[in-house]
């Protein structure tokens, strides 16, 4: 893998399938009461611009379990909302952690970062990407289908950074991705061109119905995001229609499972009855966050090979 894991792009195919592979190892050990210490003495600096919960409590946890420290900083508890400028904050972290794992609103700010950190840099979120969820999600679409090459993948709702990840990571899964927007909400074409050049097979579909015709796997997200909160009564009009509900996931294939990375707004994206019904992956979808993020650590801030890895294993 390369130092810093800020977009999906960051990872080739080999990356991926060792990712995934070593996933499913942690998530079976856990399972079995294994957790072992693979990162003792190491320590991860958790900042948060946005607040979290599946992203504090997967990395919180799965550092502690690999044996290693986490330190959770909000806003509040460091010098940058006071005005330290973003490259002395890395270089001063750098001295102190193994790693950083960034939530913030602005792509930008993790870039610069970790332009200036000595460290392995994690986006945990940002408003272009979210490779982190992606990584989970396409963990869970492994497990469910033993693959995702060949799969077709139908994004309905807000063309926001999971929809990016998504789109980028086309070429990496072999999943044919559609996406269906309202017209003022589509991706930036600038990620699906990219997405495009990186082998993806990428669908701008015309409506929910035409994305969702025979997929594999529907992906909706809430449609209004942290930061556009004001937006919500013009969002709520424009994505009538996108909501996923029996009906439209009636179109979909036979084996066809639903996910979001939540949290949901339960009755406006999706509706009770498909979040809690059979073809909802989303539990399980968010639990790999941790498998998967564990993994994620282990390759960035260990050396460890297969031989070593199963020697701690037992």
């Amino acid at each position: 893998m390369k130092r810093n894991l800020l977009s999906i792009l960051d990872l080739s195919v080999t990356d991926l399938e060792r990712l995934m592979a070593d996933a499913a190892r942690l998530k079976a050990e856990r399972a079995e009461g294994c957790c072992p210490p693979l990162l003792a003495g190491r320590s991860l600096a958790m900042i948060f611009e946005k607040p979290s919960t599946r992203t504090r409590v997967s990395f919180e946890v799965g550092m502690f379990e690999l044996g290693g420290h986490p330190l959770y900083l909000n806003q509040s508890d460091t010098q940058l909302r006071r005005g330290e400028a973003i490259a002395d904050t890395a270089r001063v972290l750098s001295r102190y952690v193994s790693a950083v794992m960034i939530r913030a609103y602005s792509h930008r700010t993790i870039e610069e970062f970790a332009e200036y950190a000595t460290v392995p840099v994690i986006n945990g979120l940002s408003d272009r990407e979210h490779p982190c969820q992606l990584l989970a999600d396409i963990f869970t679409i492994r497990e469910r289908f033993g693959r995702t090459d060949g799969l077709i993948a139908a994004w309905v709702g807000d063309g926001n950074n999971v929809c990016n990840s998504l789109i980028l990571a086309a070429g990496l899964t072999g999943m044919e991705v559609r996406v269906a927007t309202p017209a003022a909400y589509a991706p930036d074409p600038a990620i699906v061109e990219r997405g495009r050049a990186e082998g993806g097979r990428i669908v701008c579909a015309k409506t929910p119905e035409e994305a969702i015709a025979g997929a594999d796997v529907i992906f909706t997200d809430t449609w209004v995001s942290m930061g556009t909160e004001s937006e919500e009564k013009a969002r709520q009009q424009a994505f009538a229609g996108y909501c996923i509900d029996d009906r439209l996931v009636a179109l979909a294939s036979d084996g066809a499972i639903v996910m979001h990375c939540l949290p949901a707004h339960r009755g406006e994206e999706i509706t009770d009855a498909v979040l809690d019904g059979p073809r909802s992956a989303v539990w399980d979808e968010a639990e790999n966050r941790l498998h998967v993020q564990k993994a994620v650590l282990v390759n960035l801030l260990s050396t460890f090979d297969e031989h070593s890895f199963q020697q701690m294993l037992g």
